[in-house]
């Protein structure tokens, strides 16, 4: 009988396969939260920009999170698919799921694109852009740039996750590592340079970008698993639904982080032109600046987060098609360990450095209300860090054991219903403030749900399928 592909998923010692396929994908995830993040930190630091170029990237942002969020399904829906196919010996299958996953990439890129440049301005307004009218000039500048590049974003983020199922996540970290080397590169000549502002901030980008989706299609060309052939690029109804289906959790964990930005920067432009400080004219773009930057050292953490469970989603694909439950139990425990772990350093830094990080992102060019509204947001906002990284966690990994279902409503309940709800109720009682309460509130919450699906977890991970060998040495339960 021909051996499975990539059966030393099932073979070689856990915490190998984890260093492995995580720390890439971990790398290539914060190089793509780099792009933005990046320029952020650029803008910010540009004086004909600041502030208000700051909220202008915030306003933009979700827009990005749009498109990732549909890139994440395809990619993240199509690498759990594969795996569980190339887990049960089935190459035909994934092949095809392959060829469907570029063919719907490319398209769900160039529709999104022609959207938003129809769209453009009621979508800046909705994300809070009319908060004054040089941030929503800005917003402009910088959302027309962005967009022209959305279909090589989409395409590039798409083929990531695929091309680690194929077994290579260090060439999917390097072509990401690529496209954000070129953004930092070109950021600074556009915008202090060629004084480009925004419209240099969002080129740079867009260069990145097109070179990280050159290499992907250099790397389908090369596959070595699941090469597609020309009948795979047929789109298939049957595998096209259990791919999105697979990859609904990642699609919803970042279309429901979209609703809950959309309701808290509204909430901000709302309750702040209310507040003594932020209501005055020149500092209303403040609070919307500061919530944009707590919000991309939380990304910072969450790509960490997310990379290490979304690395092991070949390995947890495998080992469940093959019924190696000990295996799948094992690595469930350490993941949860990390992820916490990861959390709590983070908790450190945001409650004992807020001022340090404030100033990496221009705070010596603004005004003192600046920098005390965001240490006040770092260390409010994120004080539950390590129950957002302990769930987040369980949605992925939930997710590579194909239950879609549970992964999806748990994610949902998240972003929606607590996330959504509690960024629109608290404001109510405690102004601007109640925008900083949502989301540790929303976290503790959503941890008890979670915990309940864990222990659930661990019970039926509790005995491997009978034919299934003893785990390889040194692999203990």
């Amino acid at each position: 009988m021909e051996a499975k592909a990539n059966s030393f998923l099932g073979e070689e010692p856990i915490g190998k396969l984890m260093r492995g396929y995580a720390v890439p994908c971990i790398i290539s995830l914060l190089v793509g939260a780099l792009y933005n993040i990046v320029d952020q930190i650029f803008i910010a630091n540009a004086t004909y920009l600041g502030s208000y170029g700051n909220a202008a990237n915030t306003v933009v942002y979700p827009m990005t999170v749009i498109a990732l969020a549909v890139a994440v399904m395809i990619g993240d829906g199509c690498c759990a698919f594969v795996s569980l196919n190339l887990g049960m010996n089935d190459r035909a299958t994934a092949k095809k799921s392959v060829g469907n996953a570029v063919v719907m990439s490319i398209l769900s890129g160039v529709v999104i694109c022609a959207l938003y440049l129809i769209f453009m301005n009621q979508l800046i307004a909705m994300f809070g852009g009319t908060v004054n009218q040089e941030t929503f000039d800005r917003s402009r500048e910088y959302f027309f740039y962005i967009t022209l590049g959305v279909p090589f974003y989409v395409f590039g983020q798409a083929m990531n996750p695929v091309i680690r199922a194929d077994g290579s996540p260090r060439f999917a970290m390097a072509a990401t590592l690529a496209g954000a080397v070129v953004n930092i590169i070109f950021d600074p000549i556009f915008i202090y340079g060629t004084r480009w502002g925004m419209m240099g901030a969002a080129v740079a980008t867009d260069m990145g970008q097109i070179l990280t989706a050159i290499l992907s299609v250099w790397y389908l060309v090369h596959m070595k698993q699941v090469k597609p052939e020309k009948g795979d690029f047929r789109l298939s109804g049957t595998i096209d639904r259990r791919v999105l289906t697979l990859g609904g959790t990642s699609f919803l964990s970042q279309i429901s982080l979209v609703a809950a930005m959309a309701a808290i920067n509204n909430m901000i432009r709302k309750y702040g032109a209310l507040d003594p400080v932020f209501g005055q004219e020149q500092y209303a773009q403040i609070p919307m600046a500061v919530i944009g930057i707590v919000m991309k050292f939380f990304q910072i953490i969450i790509s960490i987060v997310v990379g290490m469970a979304a690395g092991c989603i070949p390995i947890v694909g495998f080992n469940m098609g093959a019924g190696k439950k000990r295996r799948v139990r094992l690595l469930f425990t350490r993941l949860l360990l990390y992820e916490a772990l990861v959390g709590a350093i983070g908790l450190v830094i945001v409650e004992f450095f807020p001022r340090q990080l404030i100033a990496i992102f221009g705070a010596t060019n603004e005004s003192s209300y600046y920098t005390d509204f965001a240490i006040k947001s770092f260390r409010t906002y994120l004080c539950m860090l390590v129950f957002a990284c302990v769930n987040k966690s369980c949605f992925i990994f939930l997710q590579a054991m194909g239950k879609a279902v549970q992964s999806t409503i748990l994610s949902m309940v998240r972003e929606i219903v607590f996330g959504v709800g509690f960024a629109l109720l608290l404001p109510r009682f405690f102004g601007l403030d109640g925008v900083l309460y949502s989301m540790p509130v929303s976290d503790v919450l959503t941890f008890v749900i979670a915990l309940v699906l864990i222990l659930q977890t661990y019970r039926e991970l509790r005995e491997d399928a009978p034919s299934v060998q003893k785990p390889a040495k040194g692999e203990s339960t």
